[in-house]
């Protein structure tokens, strides 16, 4: 991971992504490495709308401030834009992959394997699930960007 643009993309950009998009923006702020980040989602049935309530409440709690997020789901010109596009599971992976332009492809990945994490692949969806779910979700974002910025030292 050399820095740069990152897009963290998920199923409705209303949980995972937005929050790991924070953590990575603010874990880089901290030790003083620009990186800019956005997220979205690959469905757009949440487009317009915050971050779920539970997600700014856990976020809020560990330092985060969801508060501006609005959803928004992928566009074409994403994958030009951004130099990594990073998706939160293997079903957010197979929907990027054939949106995405094949010269392309070689940005996309999941976020934290491209962390350098290897004993868990994917960031689970808290949707369906209780307030442990979604701290859960807090405590890889916050592994995840550690790793990217671990990375970029590398």
């Amino acid at each position: 991971m050399s820095g740069g643009d990152l897009l963290i993309v998920c199923l409705g950009n209303i949980c995972r992504s937005p929050v790991v998009a924070e953590v990575v923006r603010q874990r880089f702020a901290a030790a003083g490495r620009a990186v800019s980040v956005d997220s979205c989602g690959t469905g757009g049935w949440h487009a317009g709308h915050r971050a779920d309530a539970r997600m700014r409440e856990a976020a809020l709690e560990a330092g985060y401030d969801l508060s501006a997020h609005r959803a928004r789901q992928i566009e074409v010109s994403d994958f030009q834009r951004f130099e990594r596009v990073l998706g939160m599971d293997q079903a957010n992976l197979r929907d990027l992959t054939a949106r995405c332009p094949l010269a392309l492809r070689h940005k996309l990945g999941l976020f934290l394997p491209a962390a350098g994490i290897d004993d868990v692949i994917e960031v689970p969806d808290p949707y369906y699930g209780g307030p442990e779910d979604f701290r859960h979700v807090i405590a890889l974002a916050e592994r995840g960007a550690d790793g990217l910025l671990a990375a970029l030292h590398a």
